[in-house]
């Protein structure tokens, strides 16, 4: 599924905006977060023109307040106040290139600084993770070289030989120890951990839809200019389905930890389980009845 016609993946202009953030004498701003600002944007079903992303308020609050969370863990030493800095710093490009008047700049700009501090602190929240959110954070407070993948495969085998009360003794760790702010008193009960694998179930398969929109634009494209269709859109559907979870988990490991979406998924999905409707079903069965509030007044 690399083929250019295709461009499955996104291909972001990061080093561009970087290259020109440098010669306006800008200050730095960090290109993981960047690349991730941009990819996100993206793959968020708004509008791209000439390759870059067109700003809006929605677009602005669906990234930072809905979907950075989802994805994206930073490095201990990153400060996550820098995706906002990175939505501002492309606000900035859209201006200079006049696809921004100067009240939307404005606007924009208050948009990005408040939301960009929403960011960062829903990316501490305990409650807001996602598994390969979660995992990456045990890696590092662990001490494990996250670069290395065999590392992370002996860690991650080694978790998996714990009882079940100590994983999740290791997940509260991690809000005791000041990685993450503790914000549902409840913690890692069966509630959390469903929760936990819904969200990441939903998460990567908004990926693998924005992937796959992705593709079809630009095969519109293609047919536009009179070129033929990419033998990758073909064949088979599944595969070209296969093909876009597959990329989905790379970029999902590309905001945490390379290959460790995929691992947990081929290969420790008991480590990080995504309920199907039958345990969500078994799940709710299990909780204590609802009071009925008109049944109590009546009897009152």
């Amino acid at each position: 599924m690399e083929d250019d016609d295709l461009r499955l993946a996104p291909h972001t202009r990061a080093a561009e905006l970087l290259a020109w953030a440098e010669a306006e004498g800008r200050a730095p701003v960090a290109e993981a977060p960047l690349r991730a600002m941009l990819a996100l944007l993206e793959l968020g079903g708004g509008r791209m023109r000439d390759g870059w992303p067109e700003l809006t308020s929605d677009a602005v609050e669906q990234l930072l307040h809905e979907r950075l969370h989802l994805y994206v863990q930073p490095d201990p030493e990153q400060d996550p106040l820098a995706y906002g800095e990175a939505v501002r710093l492309l606000i900035d490009h859209q201006r200079a290139a006049k696809r921004l008047n100067a009240k939307r700049q404005e606007r924009l700009h208050a948009e990005a600084e408040w939301q960009g501090e929403v960011a960062a602190g829903l990316l501490r929240r305990a409650d807001l993770v996602t598994w390969p959110r979660l995992y990456a954070l045990l890696l590092r407070a662990y001490g494990v070289d996250v670069t290395d993948e065999a590392a992370v495969f002996a860690w991650l085998s080694g978790f998996r030989e714990l009882a079940e009360e100590d994983r999740r003794a290791a997940f509260e760790a991690l809000a005791t120890a000041g990685w993450l702010d503790e914000a549902d008193p409840a913690g890692w009960g069966p509630g959390r951990v469903l929760s936990v694998g819904m969200a990441t179930d939903g998460a990567r398969r908004l990926l693998e839809h924005g992937l796959m929109r992705r593709s079809y634009r630009n095969l519109a494209e293609l047919t536009a200019l009179g070129r033929p269709m990419p033998d990758e859109l073909t064949g088979d559907f599944g595969a070209f389905e296969e093909a876009a979870e597959a990329a989905a988990l790379d970029l999902f490991g590309t905001w945490t930890v390379p290959g460790l979406p995929r691992l947990l998924v081929a290969e420790f999905p008991e480590l990080a389980p995504e309920p199907g409707q039958e345990e969500i079903d078994a799940y709710l069965a299990g909780l204590p009845a609802e009071p009925d509030l008109a049944e109590q007044d009546r009897a009152g």
